[in-house]
C-alpha cells in the first residue's frame, strides 16, 4: 500500500507529463479533465445525501463509499493499461480533484458524528503524492525537459510496476474479505448501484452533452466507473467508524466493478 501510494503512482503521474507535447490543445485538455472529474466527485457527494440516514453509525462510511473512487489503484492502472500515457495524463487530474475533495468534505463526512475535533490541515491538501506529482511534472512537461537517460529508464521501470502490484494489491484485498457478510449487508447492494451504475451513467450523459470524445471521454469514464475508494478503510479507521463495514462495502464493489467497468467503458466508445 505504501509503496503504490508514495513511490508508485507519482512516478505513473510524472512519466504520463513526460510523454506529452506541451502545446495549446494538451493544456487545455487536461484542464478539461480535472473540472470533468472534480465534476463526478461533486456530483457524486450531491446524489449520495438523502440516502443512508437511518443507519446513523455507518452513514457516513456508505456517503463517503458512493462519493470517492479508487482513483490511485484502480483508474490509473486502467488509463494506463487501455489508454497509455495520454490517458494517465487525464487521469492524473483526476487524482489532484480527489486528493482536494477527499481531504476536505472527506474529512468533514467522517468526523460527523465522532468527537474528533483535529480539523482538517490545508498541508495535507497540498502535500500529498497526486499534488505534488502534478507539481513536479507539471513544470517538465511545459518546459519540455528531458530527463537523463538513467533517471527516465528508472522512472519507466518503477511505472511499469503500477498496473500488476495494483492489481495484487485489490485481488489480496478481495480474498482477505468475509464473502458471507460481504453479500449479507443489504446496504452493499445500494452503495454498488450508485457507485457503479447511477454515478456513472449520470457523467456520461453530462461528458456527452458537453461533447467529450475520444481518449478524454475514456478516461473521464474510467475515473467515473471504479469502485469505492480504499480511502474509505483508511479514513473509517483514522476517524473511529467501524472499519469492517467499510472494508466489506469497498471490497463488495470491488467485486462488481469487474462487471460494470467493462459496459461503461464500452458506452464511453460508442
Amino acid at each position: 500500500n505504501d509503496l503504490l501510494f508514495y513511490v508508485i503512482t507519482p512516478v505513473v503521474i510524472v512519466q504520463s507529463f513526460l510523454n506529452m507535447e506541451f502545446n495549446k490543445e494538451t493544456i487545455s485538455s487536461f484542464l478539461l479533465a480535472f473540472v470533468c472529474m472534480f465534476t463526478t466527485l461533486v456530483v457524486g457527494i450531491f446524489i449520495v445525501i438523502p440516502f443512508f440516514r437511518k443507519d446513523k453509525d455507518n452513514s457516513s462510511i456508505y456517503k463517503y463509499a458512493v462519493s470517492y473512487g479508487n482513483m490511485g489503484y484502480m483508474a490509473l492502472p486502467l488509463c494506463q493499461s487501455l489508454l497509455g500515457s495520454e490517458g494517465v495524463f487525464y487521469c492524473s487530474a483526476g487524482v489532484v480533484a480527489f486528493n482536494i475533495l477527499s481531504f476536505v468534505h472527506g474529512i468533514w463526512l467522517m468526523k460527523k458524528g465522532t468527537e474528533n475535533d483535529e480539523g482538517f490541515k490545508i498541508k495535507t491538501i497540498v502535500l500529498n503524492p497526486g499534488v505534488l506529482s502534478v507539481a513536479v511534472g507539471l513544470p517538465l512537461f511545459i518546459s519540455g525537459l528531458e530527463l537523463p537517460e538513467i533517471i527516465n529508464g528508472a522512472v519507466v521501470h518503477i511505472a511499469n510496476l503500477n498496473t500488476p502490484l495494483a492489481m495484487i494489491f485489490l485481488g489480496t484485498y478481495i480474498a482477505n474479505s468475509d464473502l458471507k457478510a460481504m453479500f449479507k449487508q443489504k446496504q452493499n447492494y445500494f452503495v454498488a448501484f450508485l457507485k457503479l451504475l447511477v454515478l456513472p451513467v449520470i457523467m456520461f450523459a453530462i461528458f456527452k452533452l458537453i461533447g467529450l470524445t475520444g481518449t478524454i471521454i475514456t478516461a473521464c469514464m474510467i475515473s467515473a466507473s471504479v469502485p469505492s475508494a480504499t480511502n474509505t478503510v483508511m479514513f473509517a479507521a483514522k476517524y473511529g467508524k467501524d472499519t469492517g463495514v467499510a472494508s466489506t462495502v469497498v471490497a463488495f464493489c470491488s467485486l462488481l466493478s469487474v462487471l460494470t467497468i467493462p459496459v461503461m467503458i464500452a458506452l464511453s466508445r460508442v
